[in-house]
């Protein structure tokens, strides 16, 4: 176990104060506070609609700039509220890299409610996701680490690394070899979220959707990173929810499914070794890993 990356840069109230005043003035009066921090930025609500997003290392402090760019065209075609830029700021001499105020989504994050609870919104997850995955344009951004072959000598060797040690590792061993060399995906590259775990999903007090957040990880590629969040996200029940939805907007063939439980494996190890201190995202990944033990090899 280990966790989350370390920040490159310590982002506190101050910081973000110093960046208002200077770059955003009509916004440096509003009352904030620290939201938290996730793998890659550090947010802060300002006001009472607003959320500051600022990369917390150098490593994936371009991301932003893919959210900034595409989210509000992608959002004209999503039934499901998105982060959209309200503001966008500039490297300066107090912070290195480009940041962003956004609107903010009212809800809880669906990580946060029991997994049962969340059946509520698995059908309408399904639809916003076959309206997000269009062929995307030839300037998308390419992520080399979503919407790609898993069969890749770089995987494997990430998810034999994490799972060593775990209680069930030849049971995943079987399923990850199973599931990984599935055919390839040959079809048009579409838009893909990259990162659709319960933690990135927001929902009403009612448990159904309301938006979907975190988009730094943005590409264009295999639609099975994204279904993947059948196993992340959803039990037995909201999981039959969730694929029969999505079988029934255009059936999808059953080695996207294979692809899809692959990475549901692979990204469940990601988070179950590398959230230590991050107890929400660690459950995400012990929950995945017991869905996808759950299913044949």
């Amino acid at each position: 176990m280990a966790n989350a990356p370390s920040p490159d840069i310590v982002i506190d109230d101050a910081l973000v104060g110093e960046l208002l005043a200077e770059q955003a003035p009509d916004l440096g009066d509003l009352p904030r506070h620290f939201m938290g921090n996730g793998w890659d930025n550090a947010l802060f609500r300002i006001g009472e609609g607003l959320v500051a997003r600022l990369p917390r290392r150098e490593a994936s402090s371009r991301l932003i700039n893919h959210e900034v760019r595409w989210l509000p065209e992608l959002a004209v075609g999503l039934d499901v509220d998105l982060p959209l830029p309200v503001f966008v700021g500039e490297p300066s001499a107090a912070y290195p890299w480009t940041w962003s105020v956004v609107n903010l989504i009212p809800g809880v994050t669906a990580s946060s409610i029991p997994v049962a609870d969340r059946t509520v919104f698995a059908e309408r997850l399904a639809d916003a996701l076959w309206c997000l995955h269009l062929p995307a344009p030839a300037d998308a951004p390419l992520n080399p680490w979503r919407g790609v072959s898993l069969a890749q000598d770089v995987f494997d060797t990430r998810v034999r690394e994490r799972m060593a040690g775990h209680a069930a590792s030849d049971e995943l061993l079987a399923r990850w070899e199973a599931w990984s060399q599935a055919p390839e995906f040959d079809g048009v590259d579409v838009w893909v979220h990259g990162d659709l775990h319960p933690h990135n999903i927001i929902v009403h007090p009612d448990h159904t959707l309301a938006g979907i957040v975190d988009w730094g990880d943005l590409t264009a590629g295999d639609p099975a990173t994204d279904l993947a969040t059948a196993w992340l996200t959803f039990d037995e029940n909201g999981r039959r929810l969730f694929v029969d939805r999505i079988d029934d907007g255009g059936l999808m063939d059953a080695s996207t499914w294979q692809r899809a439980k692959a990475w549901a494996l692979y990204l469940g190890l990601i988070l179950q070794t590398m959230s230590d201190d991050m107890p929400e995202l660690a459950g995400i990944g012990e929950h995945a890993l017991a869905q996808v033990l759950a299913e044949q090899a």
